[in-house]
């Protein structure tokens, strides 16, 4: 026979087609608009992306999507970072996305993430600068569009909370171009006013456009330099802003705003109700006690006899002057009876010094005698001078005719030189 057929099998065949088409392409942004999203249980997300010529199916696994910032949902248009393969098991051709972003917010993500940065490293998100929520306000400042759903359901909360508590609402755009800046001047006008304790900053949901206002860098200056605590509450759980970063509080909806801003009345009432009853009961405790006290004193002996225990008390007064009288008479012996003692132990000290010195002086005069050159005299020796008081102690010092002096034990002799051997 001929060349003989190579057969490969189905998996082979998927296999060698999966590692072409991944090597060929690489990794490649995508467009197009999500449709039959489903979120499996293992976290991994499986989902369409079309446009009006085609349809590919897709898959983005949980290691990559919890980065990001949104929920995928039908209808979505976004841009995908992601690479070509194949499902070997089915042979079904398939985009696994690494990266995934809405439709035109790559550019409002970077800047995002780039006023985010600066803020936090300036300190604003710091939990310390934080200012904790009144527990009762008196007036509570809103800032928000005067239409929207969320200064509806704010004041429905508020009040259904807490009837008749003061609000006080300034208008501000909340979307839109300067919509910024107004609602920057709300928020320093509120701090200028004096009767504002808390105030809520926000809106209902949106697109990323319709919130970016919020994502503003004089928005968040506002916030952080106003004296009254600001909850933020723009748009729904899932969106975050950057003044919900900087508020003192962020809340998930203007509903949820509303909620922290102030609690039921009734718990107040409640509250109070239990504060009163457990000062009556203290009072009561008080009052028993101090009628108790009084009962005991009453029938003590103090009140009974008072004459009596005055007496008693002059006498142990007396007995103790009598006992310091006698303990100060027999400390003054004492103390005379020491001195004299000690009188008497330096007395004996001093004789004994002297008498050691008198010794010591005693072996130093026999000392000194017998140091002394004159004391050699005595056994027989002489000494002599010459006129000058010089010693004479050759023959060749002395000339003929030259007078000398001889000193001896008992007296001096004077001799003249007449000769010299």
């Amino acid at each position: 026979m001929g060349n003989e057929r190579k057969v490969y099998s189905v998996a082979e065949i998927n296999r060698k087609a999966r590692m072409v088409l991944e090597s060929a392409m690489g990794e490649v942004w995508v467009e197009g608009e999500l449709s039959r999203v489903t979120v499996h249980s293992s976290g991994h997300w499986y989902f369409n992306l079309k446009d009006e010529q085609a349809v590919v199916s897709c898959a983005m696994f949980r290691n990559d999507n919890v980065r990001v910032l949104f929920n995928p949902k039908d209808g979505l248009k976004i841009q995908m970072l992601a690479r070509p393969s194949l499902y070997e098991a089915s042979g079904r051709y398939q985009l696994i996305a690494s990266a995934m972003e809405e439709a035109g917010k790559g550019n409002l993500q970077k800047q995002f993430e780039k006023l985010k940065a600066k803020l936090a490293a300036e300190g604003l998100f710091d939990a310390s600068r934080k200012k904790p929520l009144p527990v009762l306000p008196r007036r509570i400042g809103v800032v928000t569009s005067p239409t929207g759903a969320a200064i509806r359901d704010i004041i429905n909360v508020l009040t259904r909370r807490f009837p008749h508590i003061g609000i006080l609402l300034i208008p501000a755009k909340v979307q839109g171009a300067g919509a910024e800046q107004g609602i920057a001047k709300a928020i320093d006008y509120l701090n200028t006013r004096g009767d504002i304790d808390v105030m809520i900053v926000g809106r209902g949901g949106g697109s990323i456009e319709d919130l970016w206002c919020f994502n503003e860098e004089v928005v968040a200056r506002a916030i952080a330099r106003s004296d009254i605590p600001v909850i933020s509450a723009v748009g729904h759980e899932i969106d975050f802003t950057i003044a919900d970063f900087v508020a003192d509080v962020r809340a998930p909806t203007p509903s949820a705003a509303a909620e922290l801003a102030v609690r039921q009345k009734s718990d107040f009432e409640s509250e109070l109700s239990l504060y009163d009853r457990r000062l009556r009961q203290n009072l009561k405790t008080m009052a028993q006690d101090f009628r108790l006290r009084l009962n005991r004193a009453s029938h003590s002996y103090v009140f009974r006899e008072p004459t009596t225990l005055m007496l008693r008390y002059r006498q142990s007064i007396q007995g103790l002057e009598v006992r310091m009288a006698h303990l100060l008479q027999s400390g003054v012996q004492q103390a005379h009876q020491h001195v004299d003692e000690l009188g008497m132990v330096m007395q004996h000290r001093m004789e004994r010094k002297l008498e050691r010195e008198k010794q010591s002086l005693q072996r130093l005069e026999s000392q000194l005698r017998m140091l002394n050159p004159l004391a050699v005299l005595g056994r027989g020796y002489s000494l002599t001078r010459k006129p000058d008081g010089s010693v004479v102690r050759s023959a060749e010092s002395v000339g003929v005719g030259e007078t000398i002096t001889t000193q001896l034990a008992d007296g001096k002799l004077v001799s003249n030189v007449v000769e010299k051997e």
